[in-house]
């Protein structure tokens, strides 16, 4: 019996040690996968966990490329600009850190606490960004208070600051926030949200030059998420600096002529296609784009019904007026309808078909030529040559002179103008051309539309002897070394469709409109410069034939409704050295509107070309 005790108290204790075994070797097998599974399966993604939690990578924004004018003035750089975010990992209730901080700083909460939703996803690392731009007092507010903010991150980032303000931003352009759509196109690899980049201008058309390459910070952070140590940098590229065919004197001088005025007012180097000044009015302050603008603030700008977003110089398409009679003077003449002698009457009417049209002279200008006629800008005259001619040549030279297609300037959005054809009316109307539609395209009105840029071009080719240059916004590019990238060289665009004797002609009648008492441009003269140039008024709508009439309809009409003023020139006559043109929406006569303001255009870029002293001689 005892034996049998014993031996089932053997068994006994065996089976219990047994048992106890199995329960270590399980627990030591539960243990060893959890480590693997710990160590192999999600050690990489644990390892990552517990590094972020010390270690972190920040990107360092690279330094925008600067912009000065042709001369070396600087116009845009950048300046540090403080941003507050918030590190959703570090903060344990961002919602409620974020009401502490609205209340510290004195700002709604509401516009944080929305930026806060928007970025639910975004990894627990990346730090969500709250405000853009604060002011040092809200830096130093939240350094102050950095305890009872925890999460809360200030960085500083570069930012584009437009030291002229509201100075050509038409032609620099202006900066805005990356949009998800630009984003996914792969068109800017190395730009993330929240970046800005150029929306317009030479802003936006050189964005690859400016933007430079983003630097990284390796950085060690202690357990509240502030800096401890730095660990590595690669620096940041800044971007390439980029010297504009502008000049800024003369910039200047032009929007304080447009001041109180809309429409546009260039210049160019009719030798290269520099173009020396692109004032447009109304414009805008591209720092307003940088710093966040309001809903309203925005709203305002884009119902403003004289359209200062718009770049009219090469944006806005009007009727040519008679600018375009330098067209007409070059087609008539290449063609053979006439001749530098040709007089043609101009009994103040011309009669075709059953329809009267008249010219701006009542009382007729006589017998004109050519010269005379682009002088005193006779429309008889050139009704009769655009009867001869028809619509069709006179389109084929209006083309070769570089209307109705871009001029290929580096700025977005240009526009095409409108050469008209019989063609053209019956596919877009669906009605034939009647003969009395080419009178009135002839001297600039009818179907006609061009870009103030455009005529600049053709005002430029007939100074310079028929070259049309491509219009340069840009002189050169350079390293920040100042080691050069590229020189923009001169690109032609062809010729102008016109002999040496047909521009001797158009040239000579454009002396006579500026330098004779009867020419229409007799405003533009200047003492001891000779100034060359055409006026046009463009007609917005129809006016009564009848001369009291006009004079009430005139006086009772509406701004909208009134005619635009156009007046190009060049100067000095003989060795032309700038070239403008100015258009005035709804100004009236070009040569009470427009001309004025070219007139001190050229003495002002002339003056500073040490070309002479001079004075306007009134």
């Amino acid at each position: 019996m005892d034996n049998y005790l014993h031996t089932v108290s053997n068994d006994w204790y065996r089976q219990r040690i047994t048992g106890a075994l199995v329960c270590v070797l399980a627990a030591f097998l539960i243990l060893l996968a959890r480590l693997y599974y710990l160590q192999i399966i999600e050690g990489p993604g644990l390892r990552q966990r517990s590094q972020d939690n010390w270690f972190r990578v920040h990107s360092v924004a690279p330094m925008r490329g600067l912009i000065f004018d042709r001369a070396g003035a600087l116009l845009v750089d950048n300046r540090p600009r403080f941003d507050v975010s918030i590190l959703s990992r570090e903060a344990r209730d961002p919602e409620g850190v974020v009401q502490n901080l609205s209340g510290l700083l004195d700002i709604p909460s509401e516009p944080l606490l929305a930026k806060l939703a928007e970025a639910r996803g975004t990894p627990f690392f990346k730090p969500i960004l709250l405000s853009r731009d604060i002011s040092r007092d809200a830096v130093a507010t939240i350094e102050a208070h950095k305890l009872e903010l925890p999460g809360i991150v200030i960085s500083v980032e570069p930012t584009r600051h437009y030291i002229e303000g509201e100075r050509a931003p038409h032609l620099i352009g202006y900066l805005s926030e990356i949009s998800p759509e630009e984003l996914r196109s792969g068109a800017l690899p190395d730009n993330s949200g929240g970046d800005f980049i150029g929306k317009f201008g030479v802003e936006k058309a050189y964005e690859t030059y400016f933007h430079g390459k983003r630097g990284t910070r390796h950085v060690e952070v202690n357990a509240l998420g502030q800096l401890t140590r730095v660990l590595k940098t690669e620096e940041a590229q800044p971007g390439k600096n980029i010297y504009l065919t502008l000049d800024i004197r003369l910039q200047r001088t032009a929007e304080s002529l447009l001041a109180g005025k809309v429409g546009t007012a260039l210049a160019m180097d009719p030798s290269n296609g520099h173009v020396l000044a692109m004032g447009v009015s109304p414009a805008f302050d591209p720092n307003a784009f940088v710093v966040g603008m309001t809903h309203e603030s925005w709203n305002e700008l884009v119902s403003n019904p004289f359209r200062p977003l718009e770049n009219k110089a090469i944006q806005g398409q009007y009727p040519p007026g008679s600018v375009y009679k330098i067209v007409a003077a070059i087609a008539g003449l290449e063609e053979g309808v006439i001749t530098e002698h040709t007089t043609l009457y101009c009994g103040g009417s011309y009669t075709y078909g059953n329809r009267t049209f008249r010219c701006w002279k009542r009382r007729g200008h006589g017998f004109m030529d050519a010269t005379n006629a682009l002088a005193q800008s006779c429309d008889v005259f050139f009704y009769q040559v655009g009867e001869k001619l028809g619509v069709d040549r006179l389109a084929k030279y209006a083309r070769a002179c570089g209307l109705g297609s871009p001029t290929g300037i580096d700025l977005d959005k240009e526009s095409r103008g409108l050469v008209p054809t019989k063609e053209w009316k019956l596919r877009r109307l669906g009605v034939p051309w009647q003969g009395g539609e080419t009178l009135s395209v002839t001297i600039g009105q009818g179907f006609n539309l061009v870009t103030p840029v455009q005529m600049l071009g053709l005002i430029s080719a007939v100074a310079n002897g028929g070259t049309r240059h491509k219009p340069l916004v840009i002189r050169r590019i350079e390293f920040p070394d100042g080691s050069p990238v590229e020189e923009q060289a001169p690109v032609s665009l062809g010729t102008l469709p016109a002999s040496k004797n047909t521009l001797r002609v158009v040239r000579n009648g454009l002396m006579d409109a500026v330098n004779k008492p009867t020419g229409t441009g007799w405003i533009a003269r200047i003492a001891g410069i000779d100034v060359a140039g055409k006026t046009g008024t463009a007609q917005v709508v129809g006016m009564p034939d009848d001369d009291d009439k006009k004079k009430k309809a005139v006086e009772s009409i509406e701004h909208y409704h009134r005619d635009h003023g156009w007046f190009v020139a060049f100067a000095p006559a003989k060795e032309p050295r700038v070239a403008v043109a100015v258009l005035i929406e709804h100004g009236g006569h070009g040569s009470t509107s427009a001309a004025p303001v070219a007139r001190e255009m050229i003495r002002t870029y002339l003056e500073d070309l040490g070309i002479k002293e001079l004075k306007i001689d009134n």
